[in-house]
């Protein structure tokens, strides 16, 4: 199956695509090296692109940030996304007995993996300032989360409040990583 086949179906079909995913081999290689390392450009080299060519829009002007520091932190953020996977992975791994499932770290990564597929497709509204509010369309992953616990997880009660817990841990990953981005790379620019 291609990358586009496997996002089209996440998009417009979960339920059986999960069913089809949680059938495939055991290997994470693969998904990490032909599904997370293309998807997780989007937003980096959309984000390079919006804030050094385009500019980002500030109440003082608009203002780009400088090739070299906007590359750096295109990496940073890059290379954050397989460690947000990472981490997600661990936590719905963790989490999953608790929430009356199996643990398996192996599906539990590819849940996460898998699950990231909206936020990463919204990331090319980094292109355009004005378009960049259209990010909230990766929220989308929540529900994708939802709808692959049970035949990765087998967590069936709760999902609700597991996805809950897990977006929480997500949108603090999120914020974390970005507010680094900004202190390491960003901080002499405007």
């Amino acid at each position: 199956m291609t990358i586009v086949e496997r996002t089209r179906a996440l998009l417009l079909q979960p339920e059986s695509e999960w069913r089809t995913i949680a059938q495939e081999p055991r290997d994470l290689s693969d998904l990490f090296t032909f599904y997370v390392a293309i998807l997780a450009l989007v937003p980096a080299l959309a984000w390079l692109i919006g804030a050094s060519v385009v500019g980002i829009t500030t109440a003082d002007g608009t203002i780009r940030v400088p090739l070299i520091p906007g590359l750096f932190s295109a990496i940073f953020g890059y290379l954050a996304s397989f460690v947000a996977v990472g981490l997600i992975g661990l936590a719905i791994d963790g989490l999953a007995k608790a929430f009356g499932g199996r643990g398996d770290l192996v599906n539990a990564l590819k849940l996460a993996a898998y699950s990231y597929t909206p936020l990463w497709l919204a990331g090319i509204f980094n292109l355009f300032p004005g378009l960049r509010f259209l990010s909230v369309l990766g929220l989308y992953g929540l529900y994708l989360l939802w709808t692959g616990l049970p035949p990765l997880m087998r967590i069936t009660r709760g999902r609700s409040w597991f996805v809950l817990v897990v977006g929480v841990c997500a949108v603090g990953l999120a914020l974390l990583v970005g507010e680094l981005q900004g202190m390491i790379f960003l901080r002499r620019v405007g």
